[in-house]
């Protein structure tokens, strides 16, 4: 099967398995669970329940779980805990990065902190931080050994620290006047990566895989992560905003230093003005871009993706598994690499 495949596969039970997690009996606490299934895409701003498409994200990192889990030779059902547990940490992160890059939209609709306020947003992403942790325990209900549970806790605090390390360098790079390609580099080996990589080792580690296949997993994911936020990048600034549910320019408007910019600034120094102007016009806007593009900005992050990619690649491979689901993960892959969403 190809990754799609296994996504409508693997989905309905990850999101039984998350929306028995995201509930509550008090009703006092009604209104806070129902932010938190507002975020994840349940319910509308009223807590009514959505029919028909919801807008939950595309939860590759819990799939990528399930997928690392079955490749491994295990039971993919056996680490549904550890996959929600992953799926609510990257949405914890999602609530407090909307707050601190000021962004009032996220997936074609209004941002926690843009209809319920800052401080109650704060309380949202908190509770789904906690919730991520204790859902690991729920491997016991799956028969998963308590030193094996230990172990997976430890693999998502760990990488816990690295993502908000990642975003507190995201965050001082916007003040900091010289960020080298190399620095960004490091940035979203945290921010994005980490996560992905945990996913991959949890996934392998339920599993009962060996140290060396965890390994290779968890390096696998980093790399794929990796060409996930470059690519993430360019869609940022050459993407459809119908497609992307991202608005144009938000990033350069900020200050941002993605990849494309980084690696512009190298190349026009006259970048530096346009994009050091806290007040960015949209005629500012223009002419950097017309910057970027004149820099082969786009195409330098293009060949970063594909090396990236081949890298995660080349890690799956060395990881000796065979099947389906192996095959599932190759294919993800090109898919993160490709994407235009």
């Amino acid at each position: 099967m190809a990754f799609r495949d296994y996504l409508d596969h693997y989905l309905p039970a990850l999101e039984a398995e998350m929306q028995a997690v995201v509930a509550t009996s008090e009703p006092s606490l009604r209104d806070l669970y129902g932010m938190l299934r507002y975020h994840l895409g349940w319910q509308d701003r009223e807590f009514r329940s959505i029919v028909g498409p919801q807008p939950t994200g595309k939860r590759i990192r819990p799939v990528l779980c399930l997928l690392c889990c079955e490749a491994c030779g295990g039971d993919w059902e056996r680490a549904l805990p550890a996959a929600a547990a992953v799926e609510l940490v990257h949405n914890f992160s999602l609530i407090h990065d909307d707050i601190e890059d000021g962004d009032s939209t996220r997936r074609g609709r209004p941002t926690v902190w843009s209809v319920w306020g800052v401080p109650q947003a704060l309380n949202a992403g908190d509770t789904l931080f906690t919730l991520a942790h204790q859902t690991l325990f729920r491997l016991a209900d799956q028969g998963v050994p308590p030193e094996t549970i230990l172990a997976a806790l430890r693999i998502l605090l760990v990488a816990c620290q690295r993502l908000t390390e990642g975003q507190f360098l995201d965050l001082r790079f916007e003040e900091q006047e010289k960020v080298s390609v190399e620095d960004y580099l490091f940035m979203i080996a945290r921010k994005t990566a980490a996560l992905l990589a945990a996913a991959c080792e949890l996934g392998a580690l339920v599993a009962g895989a060996s140290a060396d296949a965890r390994g290779r997993l968890r390096t696998f994911g980093h790399h794929a992560g990796i060409a996930f936020q470059i690519q993430d990048d360019i869609l940022g600034l050459w993407g459809d905003p119908a497609v992307t549910g991202k608005p144009v320019g938000s990033d350069l408007r900020r200050g941002k230093k993605t990849f494309p910019v980084l690696y512009a600034l190298g190349q026009e120094p006259s970048l530096h003005h346009l994009l050091s102007n806290a007040a960015c016009s949209s005629g500012d806007l223009k002419a950097a871009m017309a910057l970027i593009n004149r820099s082969g900005a786009q195409e330098a992050a293009r060949e970063q993706v594909l090396k990236e990619a081949s890298r995660a690649v080349q890690a799956l491979q060395e990881a000796r598994l065979s099947g389906p689901a192996a095959d599932a993960l190759t294919d993800l892959v090109q898919q993160l690499a490709f994407r235009d969403r």
